[in-house]
This record gives structure tokens, C-alpha cells and sequence, in this order.
């Protein structure tokens, strides 16, 4: 069984610039996702206490990322250079050396005076988000009739 490349050019004898134009290459895309191929993969998680965030971001090391946040934004960006190869003998090569800058809306249940815990094992970045006290689900009230 080979890997064949899918062709997502629904029209191969218009040029790219039609295709663009026809919005043709992203033609089961849904506006729902992200559209822009450089963000990594994110996955939010809500606990009782705090929001966790995973992203995958394989291939940077931890130098090559920076995690800030500022009037409710988390701001997730990471660069990494194009190392210098002078073995030019490559049939194919497609390793990506670039950068991603992803900025995430953060509920008002965030408790931004809190530290945020941040960990980056096996290409994945895990930050850890703490949630104001009254945000937390309060255990049920039993009210005594009189």
C-alpha cells in the first residue's frame, strides 16, 4: 500500500491566483477552524480548579518559546531559526522551520494574580491556569425548611 498525496485542487487547469481567488484549495474547510496552518493544535480542558491548555508544538525547545499574558489574553508565540545545513545533497527535504504567535481570550474566571504553571515534555507545551475562588463550584447548599 503507498501514501499518495491528496489533491485538494478541485480544479487542476485553473492557475493558482483563480484558485485563491475561488477559495478552491480550503473547499471542505469549516469557518469554525482555524484556517492559518502555522498555529499549533490546542486542547483546553476545564478541572474544578483551574483551565489546563495543551499545545503541540514539536521540533522548538524550551528557549524557543514565550508565554505572557496581559488584559486577559494569553500570548503564546515560539521562532525558531533555520539552522544552517552545508550537506546540500537532499532528494526531498520538508522540515519546518518557522514561528507561530497564537493569542487566546482567557475567561473572567482566570485568576491572573495567580502563577501560571508551564511544562514542555515530548513536543508539548502545558500551561496551567488557576481560577478565582468564587469562580470554583461551590459544593450544594442544603437549606433547612422551618
Amino acid at each position: 500500500m503507498s501514501i499518495i498525496k491528496f489533491n485538494r485542487n478541485r480544479f487542476p487547469w485553473f492557475n493558482d491566483t483563480i484558485s485563491n481567488w475561488m477559495d478552491t484549495d480550503n473547499f471542505f474547510a469549516d469557518d469554525f477552524f482555524i484556517k492559518d496552518k502555522n498555529l499549533p493544535a490546542m486542547n483546553v480542558k476545564e478541572h474544578e480548579d483551574d483551565f489546563e491548555i495543551e499545545l503541540a508544538v514539536p521540533g522548538f525547545s524550551k528557549k524557543d518559546i514565550e508565554v505572557t499574558m496581559e488584559d486577559d489574553v494569553l500570548h503564546i508565540r515560539a521562532e525558531k531559526s533555520k539552522e544552517e545545513v552545508e550537506d546540500d545533497d537532499y532528494t526531498r527535504r520538508e522540515f519546518n522551520y518557522s514561528s507561530f504567535d497564537r493569542k487566546i481570550q482567557l475567561p473572567t474566571s482566570v485568576d491572573q494574580n495567580e502563577a501560571v504553571k508551564a511544562t514542555y515534555k515530548n513536543g508539548v507545551l502545558t500551561l496551567n491556569l488557576l481560577k478565582k475562588e468564587e469562580a470554583k463550584e461551590q459544593p450544594k447548599k442544603v437549606i433547612e425548611i422551618e
